[in-house]
């Protein structure tokens, strides 16, 4: 009888710590972390007139949407690696891709692995940390497997469709204009497998009312611009502008910086027709991953998730469309360096409106810990976004700050100062935005604007230090030097 008692007693024990944690769970903010890959700004919520992304621009409409946010470093691998720890890259001692996060911080926590060790599960559906794209779609990648509970890696037809590929070196596709109108619909294509994988891991934690950090990589607009051809359509050749560049402006930027712009010999004096024909493409394919985005908060909705999740939409990095004379990444320019950022949290009363604030995409990490309610982490170099959420005319930063190469480039409200070299020594770049948004008139060196080089000067050592400053409580190991891609 006694026995029996005591059983009864432990099991209405259990049953009742289950049911304290089951909805102590429920009232914690799961996250949902979409990453595109190569994705610029050109978005309708960014005043883009032409690209369409009703879905993204849905997500303004009831987020925080960052004009002036930046990423750390224009190369996938580096940047990724970077926000995912809130690490600088000169903190990271990423600086190129196809490197593993533990070769450089074998005992770092990363951000979902942080949210996996407050009782979240973490899963990654597609390209999260560096991949080959599109070598790698349907597998691991250089993904870090601490980081993560559950991965999944979905592969579409665009994968095989790649004989069918146009490129500008043929047979090459991931850093290379290159492009395909695809047969099919989106359900086929690999973007459009990860996001209904997405949604199936949503309805399990919906199921079961648990806390989740779903992260979704998707992997348009990256090189192959692939898209079913409904969405080239969208894009008549007629209406797309190419960018065009003054006489003489190779000369008036430093080496390093021309070397930045002369890197892709195939894509230099790109012919009009086939700019315009890589425009519709990257444009095309902008759209297709909008719809799939569209998909995503569609389930959130019809699940009741938006009420308990908060959406973080970004890029990698941005991306030159003929800017500068230039296609892809890895300059110091405003094209290569400003992502979109769209953060919607539950609750949020700022919803709609743009924040006023610099952001760096190393403040991800402490601004999803802090919205989830998770202890303050430790060892980051990012801050919290949050003061800025709740108010947008909140300015958390003064500057924003980039790195390529052996140049560093700090951002401000109107100028933007990148020098070259670990001093500067190997030359420097000066933009009065106000004039000048394009950044095409180097001004560094100009009588007229020596105050404001000093100034800016000052301040590019200052962050230049920050960045390079070592982690406290982080074993680091350093690799040898290689050529940065």
């Amino acid at each position: 009888m006694l026995k029996r008692l005591i059983r009864g007693i432990v099991l209405a024990t259990l049953l009742s710590t289950l049911g304290s944690i089951q909805a102590q769970d429920a009232g914690r903010k799961n996250v949902l972390f979409v990453i595109c890959d190569d994705l610029n700004c050109d978005l309708g919520s960014y005043g883009h007139p032409l690209v369409k992304s009703p879905s993204i621009d849905r997500l303004a409409a009831r987020g925080v949407r960052f004009d002036k946010a930046y990423c750390q470093y224009p190369v996938c691998g580096a940047s990724r690696a970077s926000f995912m720890t809130g690490l600088y890259p000169d903190q990271t001692l990423i600086r190129r891709n196809a490197i593993f996060l533990r070769e450089t911080l074998p005992t770092v926590v990363s951000m979902s692995q942080y949210f996996s060790r407050n009782g979240y599960r973490s899963t990654r559906v597609g390209k999260v940390y560096h991949y080959n794209v599109p070598l790698h779609i349907g597998t691991g990648g250089h993904d870090d497997p601490y980081s993560w509970d559950q991965t999944i890696n979905p592969r579409g037809r665009d994968r095989d469709d790649e004989p069918l590929i146009f490129s500008l070196r043929p047979g090459s596709f991931g850093g290379t204009l290159s492009w395909l109108a695809a047969d099919g619909d989106d359900s086929e294509q690999t973007d459009a497998i990860g996001a209904s994988e997405a949604i199936r891991v949503m309805e399990t934690h919906a199921r079961e009312k648990s806390p989740f950090f779903l992260a979704v990589g998707l992997y348009r607009p990256h090189t192959p611009y692939v898209a079913p051809k409904k969405y080239f359509k969208m894009y008549p050749r007629e209406k797309i502008v190419v960018p065009s560049v003054p006489e003489g402006y190779l000369e008036t930027l430093p080496e390093p910086a021309q070397r930045s712009l002369l890197r892709k010999k195939e894509q230099v004096n790109l012919k009009h027709d086939l700019a315009v024909q890589a425009i519709q493409a990257y444009y095309a394919s902008i759209t297709f991953a909008d719809a799939q985005v569209g998909r995503m908060l569609d389930a959130l909705e019809r699940l009741g998730l938006d009420k308990n999740t908060v959406v973080v939409f970004t890029s990698d990095h941005g991306y030159h469309m003929g800017e500068h004379g230039y296609y892809q990444k890895t300059t110091l320019f405003e094209n290569a360096t400003r992502v979109p950022l769209i953060i919607a949290a539950p609750g949020m009363k700022s919803g709609g409106k743009t924040s006023k604030s610099f952001a760096e995409m190393i403040d991800f990490y402490p601004t999803l810990a802090e919205l989830c309610g998770l202890p303050k982490p430790r060892n980051l170099s990012g801050m919290s976004l949050v003061p800025t959420l709740k108010d947008p005319n909140v300015k958390l930063r003064e500057s924003a700050f980039t790195q390529y190469d052996v140049g560093y480039s700090v951002r401000t409200e109107r100028y933007r100062y990148s020098a070259w070299g670990e001093d500067g020594e190997l030359g420097a770049e000066l933009y009065d935005r106000t004039s000048d948004p394009e950044e095409l008139v180097n001004l560094a060196g100009k009588a007229a604007v020596a105050d404001a080089e000093a100034r800016l000067k000052k301040l590019w050592q200052q962050r230049v230090a920050a960045a390079r400053k070592a982690p406290p409580r982080l074993k680091q190991v350093p690799r040898a030097k290689a050529t940065r891609r």
